[in-house]
């Protein structure tokens, strides 16, 4: 019997994706994110990389409950949940993702001791610490087989071109 499925590769593409969940043009980039998603499945590995802006009080606090949010299963879903929610993550502080964790059914008071134990720093200040040394400066920065894309001015036409590149590492 022929399969007659295309080759898929042994491993999936690596698209990085260095955002902040104060951002608001990360939370305008959440489109391009899931559509690529749909496009490829399983074929592309979009990873969340994290890089807190000084500007946005809340993002680094954001970006350790994101952690949390993985532990518990539900990464995707809150870090989505909470983009969609950056003007009131500004206005209200920390508050919203404990709220955010509670709506998505998440252990909230673990989110809370999280933030105060701070476990998950080290995830978050590696992550930073690594977009400083390639070159991140803005969110979102996607990189993808080496090369760094910046969305932090124009994400026109960033799309095209990470799937264009996918498509050439698939082939």
């Amino acid at each position: 019997m022929t399969d007659s499925s295309p080759a898929s590769p042994a491993r999936p593409v690596v698209l990085d994706i260095w955002c902040e969940l104060q951002c608001p043009d990360c939370r305008s980039a959440l489109d391009d994110v899931r559509a690529l998603r749909e496009r490829y499945g399983d074929r592309l590995d979009v990873r969340l990389r994290h890089f807190p802006l000084e500007k946005h009080k809340h993002a680094y606090a954001a970006a350790q409950a994101a952690e949390e949010a993985v532990d518990q299963g539900k990464g995707w879903p809150y870090v989505e949940a909470v983009l969609a929610r950056t003007e009131e993550l500004a206005a209200k502080g920390e508050p919203v993702l404990l709220e955010v964790a509670a709506e998505l059914g998440l252990d909230a008071e673990e989110f809370d001791t999280a933030l105060i134990d701070g476990r998950h720093l080290l995830i978050v200040d590696a992550d930073q610490a690594e977009g400083k040394a390639i070159g991140v400066t803005g969110t979102p920065t996607y990189v993808i087989d080496g090369e760094r894309l910046d969305g932090g001015k124009s994400q026109e036409g960033l799309r095209e071109r990470i799937e264009e590149i996918v498509d050439r590492l698939l082939a």
